[in-house]
């Protein structure tokens, strides 16, 4: 008799014979489409966000918000930062559409492993400088508001006729370091969710091509 194991041996065989088998080019076109599709999202959602926070701008620079800015002395140089923050987001959309492009036009598996790595690096750049720009805005603006602004003036005259000007300065400045600090946590885990879901897909298609090219 015919062990049963050697049995059930043949007949998975002969179910694995009979199950479609996935071509190099099939695989590497179902990576290259979730690829394309991830990157062309990246694309858009930095678009929408460019328009949300631009939109948000435009409607808070009305001419008392541009007054209140002036008499703080930070009017000037909070519109050189808006050019160059909005010029430097404009790049990276435009680096992102290329990638897209890019990808869309990829033809082997080492070009497209090679434009994910791009991707990947360019997010995180991408996020990176807005936590960096998020920062010399809050600095700035504090500054302002501390030394010119009506409150801080009062504050400060305050802390000066007690003889406490160090202290002051000393405490609103750990006080100032703290509230950047869980601002920017809080920023960097938006865009971890916004973005890391995505990159993750892409790490993971990253990894497929690799084995397809072993």
């Amino acid at each position: 008799m015919v062990d049963e194991l050697e049995l059930l041996k043949r007949d998975w065989q002969k179910k694995e014979a009979e199950l479609p088998k996935l071509s190099y080019d099939q695989i590497y076109k179902m990576i290259w489409k979730k690829s394309s599709s991830i990157v062309k999202w990246i694309f858009y959602i930095s678009i929408i966000e460019f328009v949300f926070w631009a939109g948000l701008n435009i409607i808070f620079s009305d001419a008392e918000s541009m007054q209140e800015l002036k008499a703080m002395h930070i009017y000037r140089i909070l519109m050189v930062l808006n050019f160059i923050n909005y010029a430097i987001i404009l790049y990276f959309i435009y680096r992102f559409y290329t990638n897209y492009r890019k990808i869309s036009f990829t033809d082997s598996s080492k070009k497209l492993m090679k434009t994910i790595l791009s991707v990947k690096r360019i997010v995180t750049q991408y996020v990176w400088f807005n936590l960096s720009i998020f920062t010399v805005y809050t600095i700035i603006y504090s500054y302002g508001t501390l030394t010119y602004g009506s409150e801080g003036k009062e504050i400060m005259e305050a802390a000066s006729q007690e003889g406490n000007t160090t202290m002051f300065w000393a405490m609103t400045i750990a006080f100032s370091l703290v509230f950047i600090a869980v601002l920017l946590v809080l920023i960097w885990l938006f865009y971890k969710l916004l973005y890391g879901i995505l990159l993750k897909r892409l790490r993971q298609n990253y990894k497929e091509l690799k084995k397809l090219e072993v």
